[in-house]
Protein backbone atom coordinates (compact mmCIF):
# COMPACT_ATOMS: atom_id res chain seq x y z
CA UNK A 1 0.00 0.00 0.00
CA UNK A 2 2.78 2.58 0.77
CA UNK A 3 4.53 1.85 -2.39
CA UNK A 4 1.71 2.30 -4.58
CA UNK A 5 0.80 5.34 -2.54
CA UNK A 6 4.29 6.46 -3.20
CA UNK A 7 4.00 5.78 -7.44
CA UNK A 8 0.56 7.78 -7.58
CA UNK A 9 1.53 10.92 -5.29
CA UNK A 10 5.21 11.09 -7.13
CA UNK A 11 3.82 10.65 -10.20
CA UNK A 12 0.78 13.07 -9.37
CA UNK A 13 3.25 15.65 -8.02
CA UNK A 14 5.33 15.33 -11.31
CA UNK A 15 2.82 16.08 -13.61
CA UNK A 16 0.27 18.64 -11.68
CA UNK A 17 3.73 20.89 -10.48
CA UNK A 18 5.16 20.34 -14.14
CA UNK A 19 4.59 24.45 -14.75
CA UNK A 20 6.21 25.12 -10.79
CA UNK A 21 9.35 22.33 -12.07
CA UNK A 22 9.77 23.89 -15.43
CA UNK A 23 9.15 27.87 -13.51
CA UNK A 24 12.44 27.05 -10.75
CA UNK A 25 13.99 25.29 -13.91
CA UNK A 26 14.44 28.42 -15.31
CA UNK A 27 15.11 31.09 -12.25
CA UNK A 28 17.84 28.15 -11.07
CA UNK A 29 19.16 28.30 -15.21
CA UNK A 30 18.91 32.45 -15.27
CA UNK A 31 20.69 32.73 -11.53
CA UNK A 32 22.91 30.15 -10.89
CA UNK A 33 23.40 28.82 -14.60
CA UNK A 34 23.57 25.11 -15.62
CA UNK A 35 23.18 22.19 -14.48
CA UNK A 36 20.16 23.07 -13.07
CA UNK A 37 19.84 19.88 -11.43
CA UNK A 38 22.19 18.09 -8.46
CA UNK A 39 23.05 14.99 -8.53
CA UNK A 40 24.61 13.28 -5.70
CA UNK A 41 25.65 9.35 -4.82
CA UNK A 42 23.48 8.89 -1.64
CA UNK A 43 23.12 5.41 -0.17
CA UNK A 44 19.37 4.17 0.01
CA UNK A 45 18.39 0.71 1.04
CA UNK A 46 20.68 -1.37 2.77
CA UNK A 47 23.26 1.52 1.76
CA UNK A 48 23.65 0.70 -1.96
CA UNK A 49 24.27 4.40 -3.87
CA UNK A 50 21.84 5.66 -5.73
CA UNK A 51 21.97 9.39 -7.48
CA UNK A 52 19.68 11.51 -5.68
CA UNK A 53 18.30 14.23 -7.95
CA UNK A 54 17.39 17.83 -6.44
CA UNK A 55 17.35 21.51 -7.64
CA UNK A 56 20.47 23.40 -7.05
CA UNK A 57 20.87 25.90 -4.31
CA UNK A 58 24.28 26.84 -4.48
CA UNK A 59 27.10 28.22 -6.63
CA UNK A 60 29.78 26.32 -7.59
CA UNK A 61 33.27 25.97 -5.61
CA UNK A 62 35.67 29.28 -6.69
CA UNK A 63 38.56 29.42 -4.50
CA UNK A 64 39.11 33.21 -6.60
CA UNK A 65 35.76 34.65 -5.59
CA UNK A 66 36.24 33.57 -1.88
CA UNK A 67 33.13 30.44 -2.60
CA UNK A 68 34.21 27.69 -0.60
CA UNK A 69 31.85 26.70 2.69
CA UNK A 70 27.99 25.86 1.72
CA UNK A 71 27.64 29.20 3.80
CA UNK A 72 29.92 31.16 1.01
CA UNK A 73 27.92 29.18 -1.90
CA UNK A 74 24.79 29.25 -0.41
CA UNK A 75 22.63 32.13 -2.11
CA UNK A 76 19.06 33.77 -1.50
CA UNK A 77 17.73 31.90 -3.64
CA UNK A 78 19.04 28.60 -2.63
CA UNK A 79 17.68 29.65 0.66
CA UNK A 80 13.82 30.32 -0.57
CA UNK A 81 13.80 27.12 -2.30
CA UNK A 82 15.24 25.46 0.65
CA UNK A 83 12.50 26.75 3.08
CA UNK A 84 9.78 26.25 0.94
CA UNK A 85 11.21 22.87 -0.37
CA UNK A 86 10.82 23.20 -3.31
CA UNK A 87 14.49 22.14 -4.16
CA UNK A 88 13.19 19.14 -3.58
CA UNK A 89 10.64 18.37 -6.22
CA UNK A 90 13.10 16.69 -8.34
CA UNK A 91 13.50 14.03 -5.61
CA UNK A 92 9.77 12.50 -7.21
CA UNK A 93 11.86 11.01 -9.75
CA UNK A 94 13.63 9.04 -7.44
CA UNK A 95 10.72 8.07 -5.84
CA UNK A 96 8.76 6.97 -9.10
CA UNK A 97 12.24 4.32 -9.25
CA UNK A 98 12.07 3.76 -6.39
CA UNK A 99 14.71 4.24 -4.63
CA UNK A 100 13.44 6.60 -2.50
CA UNK A 101 9.94 6.49 -0.24
CA UNK A 102 7.98 9.72 0.62
CA UNK A 103 8.18 8.93 4.49
CA UNK A 104 11.57 7.51 5.54
CA UNK A 105 14.77 8.50 6.83
CA UNK A 106 16.36 11.16 4.92
CA UNK A 107 19.20 10.06 2.47
CA UNK A 108 22.50 11.78 3.93
CA UNK A 109 26.43 11.23 2.55
CA UNK A 110 27.90 7.86 1.43
CA UNK A 111 31.06 8.67 3.52
CA UNK A 112 28.89 8.89 6.73
CA UNK A 113 28.28 4.80 6.22
CA UNK A 114 31.39 4.31 7.63
CA UNK A 115 30.86 6.45 10.49
CA UNK A 116 27.44 4.83 12.18
CA UNK A 117 27.37 2.75 15.34
CA UNK A 118 25.95 -0.60 14.32
CA UNK A 119 22.54 0.96 15.50
CA UNK A 120 22.47 3.73 13.83
CA UNK A 121 23.47 2.12 10.79
CA UNK A 122 20.07 0.27 11.00
CA UNK A 123 18.48 3.01 9.56
CA UNK A 124 19.19 1.59 6.51
CA UNK A 125 17.09 -0.88 6.16
CA UNK A 126 13.70 0.47 5.05
CA UNK A 127 14.09 3.42 1.69
CA UNK A 128 15.35 6.44 2.46
CA UNK A 129 12.42 9.41 2.41
CA UNK A 130 11.54 12.84 0.85
CA UNK A 131 10.52 13.24 4.45
CA UNK A 132 10.52 11.32 7.54
CA UNK A 133 10.00 11.55 11.52
CA UNK A 134 13.34 13.65 11.96
CA UNK A 135 11.77 16.22 9.38
CA UNK A 136 8.88 16.45 11.10
CA UNK A 137 10.34 16.77 15.35
CA UNK A 138 12.92 19.09 14.24
CA UNK A 139 14.83 18.85 11.08
CA UNK A 140 17.99 20.26 10.69
CA UNK A 141 17.39 21.40 14.62
CA UNK A 142 17.93 18.30 15.70
CA UNK A 143 21.31 17.29 17.34
CA UNK A 144 23.04 14.17 14.84
CA UNK A 145 22.48 11.38 17.77
CA UNK A 146 18.83 12.85 18.44
CA UNK A 147 17.92 12.61 14.55
CA UNK A 148 19.78 9.36 14.10
CA UNK A 149 18.04 8.10 16.65
CA UNK A 150 14.90 9.19 15.67
CA UNK A 151 15.28 7.28 12.31
CA UNK A 152 15.99 4.34 13.95
CA UNK A 153 13.14 4.37 15.89
CA UNK A 154 10.98 5.12 12.84
CA UNK A 155 12.62 1.76 11.29
CA UNK A 156 11.56 -0.43 14.27
CA UNK A 157 8.04 1.02 14.61
CA UNK A 158 6.96 1.70 11.25
CA UNK A 159 3.04 1.00 10.00
CA UNK A 160 0.97 2.42 7.32
CA UNK A 161 -1.03 4.83 9.72
CA UNK A 162 2.99 6.36 10.96
CA UNK A 163 3.15 6.78 7.12
CA UNK A 164 0.11 8.77 7.17
CA UNK A 165 0.74 10.89 9.97
CA UNK A 166 4.10 11.79 8.75
CA UNK A 167 2.98 13.00 5.60
CA UNK A 168 0.40 15.27 7.11
CA UNK A 169 2.36 16.38 9.71
CA UNK A 170 5.18 17.42 6.89
CA UNK A 171 2.61 19.85 5.45
CA UNK A 172 2.45 21.53 8.39
CA UNK A 173 6.30 21.85 9.07
CA UNK A 174 6.46 23.20 5.49
CA UNK A 175 4.05 26.04 6.09
CA UNK A 176 5.46 27.11 9.55
CA UNK A 177 8.73 27.09 8.01
CA UNK A 178 10.78 25.35 11.17
CA UNK A 179 14.28 23.40 11.82
CA UNK A 180 15.19 24.58 8.02
CA UNK A 181 19.00 25.23 9.38
CA UNK A 182 20.80 24.14 12.25
CA UNK A 183 21.63 26.67 14.96
CA UNK A 184 24.43 28.70 13.90
CA UNK A 185 25.22 26.94 10.41
CA UNK A 186 23.44 27.56 7.34
CA UNK A 187 22.68 23.80 6.53
CA UNK A 188 23.60 20.96 8.76
CA UNK A 189 27.02 20.85 10.27
CA UNK A 190 29.15 17.51 8.70
CA UNK A 191 28.47 14.30 10.88
CA UNK A 192 31.49 13.42 12.76
CA UNK A 193 30.36 10.20 14.14
CA UNK A 194 28.69 10.03 17.96
CA UNK A 195 31.44 11.23 20.37
CA UNK A 196 32.73 8.38 22.39
CA UNK A 197 31.99 8.14 26.15
CA UNK A 198 33.70 9.60 28.47
CA UNK A 199 35.60 7.28 30.78
CA UNK A 200 33.60 8.20 33.70
CA UNK A 201 30.57 6.61 31.96
CA UNK A 202 32.10 3.62 31.05
CA UNK A 203 33.57 3.04 34.25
Amino acid sequence: MQRAIDVVVAGGVLVVLSPVLAGVAAVVAARLGRPVLFRQARPGLHGLPFTLVKFRTMRDVDEERGLVTDADRLTGLGKALRATSLDELPTMWNVLRGEMSLVGPRPLLMHYLELYTPEQARRHLVRPGVTGLAQVRGRNALSWEDRLAIDVWYVDHRSFGLYLRICAQTALVLLRRTGITAPGDPTMPQFTGTKPQREADRA
